[in-house]
């Protein structure tokens, strides 16, 4: 793990390349993610700095992201080439080393899944995937639950009740959904019915 510029280094260039409501967004983001990372026992530092970068490869635009993403060899899945802002993720993963010169499997690997999740979340991807959720500028009616769960309830709580919303939320608006939140939840899911079989 190593960071090659400070904070307030990658937060100025951050800030020179997104519109202001999504830097202030991922300030959001990178406050919370920093919360959650204290009360779940996790490295406060490298959410600190995955919450802020998340977004990073926002400053592209749309019509973009397919070219951002074959530029840099990401695989690109049938879901990612019908919604190509999904591209976002795994744009960002590669930009934190290119541009921010943060070097960290950990923080890539929680940017690259902060949208839809996927098999064998760490505690670090769980809490920037929800910090997203959550932040303070969100404003949607089940927000306010999950802030709730992030001061109460459990790390795998709080993410499956945030992934049964977001599928929720897909599924009414008729759009596609991808594989991996829904991998995602099962592992979450399966892992729940296992301890509680444990414990009978």
């Amino acid at each position: 793990m190593s960071f090659g510029m400070t904070y307030e280094e990658m937060k100025g260039i951050l800030q020179m390349r997104l519109k202001p409501s999504r830097f202030r967004h991922s300030l959001g983001v990178a406050e919370t993610a920093e919360f959650l990372a204290h009360r779940f026992g996790a490295d406060e530092q490298r959410a600190r700095i995955a919450g802020l970068l998340h977004d990073c490869a926002r400053e592209y635009r749309n019509e973009e992201m397919v070219h951002e993403a074959e530029q840099r060899g990401i695989s690109i899945g049938m879901v990612e080439r019908s919604m190509p802002l999904l591209l976002h993720a795994s744009i960002g993963a590669c930009l934190v080393r290119e541009r921010y010169r943060v070097d960290d499997p950990a923080v890539e690997q929680a940017i690259r899944r902060h949208t839809v999740g996927g098999a064998g979340m760490t505690s670090l991807d769980k809490i920037i995937w929800f910090a997203d959720m959550i932040e303070p500028g969100r404003n949607y009616p089940e927000v306010e639950k999950l802030r709730r769960m992030a001061r109460e309830s459990s790390l795998d709580e709080m993410v499956f009740e945030g992934l049964s919303d977001s599928l929720r939320f897909v599924l009414d608006k008729g759009n596609l959904i991808h594989p991996d939140t829904v991998q995602a939840r099962n592992e979450i899911l399966l892992n729940r019915h296992r301890n509680d079989n444990a414990a009978v």
